[in-house]
């Protein structure tokens, strides 16, 4: 009896590792893609934990409905927009993600933990065993953010390195006599579509249904949220409204970002020491004083 009943647990186990197998390997050949405003489509990769578990966040975004996330979620559209996941993942399918994560995941965690403990019968791990238990599921519920974080950064990069490059190419169409509309949707034709690009894509498509163009700029101002394009839309605005020459206001602009590039360069190459003390401590230090002492301590434990 009893063998018949661990062969059929086993094969219960079996079919579930089978189909948890199946299921990770269809999830991780699923590309995921955004709509452009041209109707172009886009690659935009989620995380593969994401994917797994985005079909179960309708589950649990009936308790995240009350007024009291409204400002949490705000904050998280917000991020996930100047992100470039507009359309793809939502912001309470987000706040839902982390919290399936550590609900989910973390008791995969804490078994696997436990079978560690249990096979290596270590004593330094069985007196941290509450600390090993809860760092699966703290760093799952805190990784969403560190992962959405690090997608606005990458995406903010790139657009302060093309947006000189654009500004340049701007400001030569403008002088050369095209209008700025023209020029813009030019440059936006012939350029490899970017973080820049797409934003710039979806401002002619805005003007072109209708809305003003400072309205358009202002849009793409809060939408991506970054100080050098705020910048640059607020001064293209200005000289808008007063009448000024476009092409001196673009030429400026591309100096004074570029300027500030080179500062925050500047800034890391400062902050480079610094951060070299720690390898330098840690490692370097360490490994001098084992190779000139080495010998001798050897030499003095053959002679004792």
């Amino acid at each position: 009896m009893n063998t018949v009943y661990f062969t059929f647990l086993s094969l219960l186990w079996g079919t579930s590792a089978g189909v948890l197998t199946w299921y990770i390997a269809t999830v991780a050949r699923q590309i995921t893609y955004v709509t452009l405003a041209d109707g172009r489509k886009q690659e935009r990769k989620l995380p593969i934990l994401f994917r797994m578990l985005l079909p179960l966040t309708p589950n649990v975004m009936p308790f995240m409905a009350g007024l009291a996330f409204a400002p949490t979620k705000e904050k998280m559209r917000r991020a996930l927009i100047a992100a470039g996941f507009e359309g793809l993942l939502h912001e309470n399918e987000f706040l839902a993600l982390r919290v399936l994560l550590p609900l989910v995941i973390g008791p995969i965690w804490i078994g696997l933990m436990a079978a560690l403990i249990s096979i290596t019968k270590n004593s330094f791990l069985m007196k941290m065993d509450v600390l090993l238990y809860l760092v699966g599921p703290t760093w799952f519920f805190i990784y969403p953010v560190l992962w959405l974080k690090q997608t606005l950064g990458k995406r903010h990069r790139s657009i302060q390195k093309s947006l000189p490059f654009v500004l340049d190419l701007l400001t030569l169409s403008v002088e050369a006599g095209m209008d700025f509309m023209t020029a813009l949707q030019r440059n936006v034709e012939r350029r490899t579509i970017d973080a820049l690009g797409e934003e710039l894509i979806r401002v002619i498509r805005e003007i072109q249904i209708g809305k003003t163009r400072r309205e358009a700029l202002r849009d793409m101002s809060y939408r991506v949220n970054l100080s050098d394009l705020r910048s640059v839309v607020n001064s293209l605005v200005q000289a808008d409204e007063l009448g000024v020459s476009i092409g001196s206001i673009l030429r400026i602009q591309a100096d004074q970002i570029r300027q500030r590039r080179f500062e925050r360069a500047e800034a890391l190459a400062n902050q480079a020491p610094v951060k070299m003390l720690g390898p330098l401590l840690f490692f370097i230090f360490p490994a001098v004083f084992l190779i000139l002492l080495g010998p001798i301590m050897a030499r003095l434990m053959e002679s004792m």
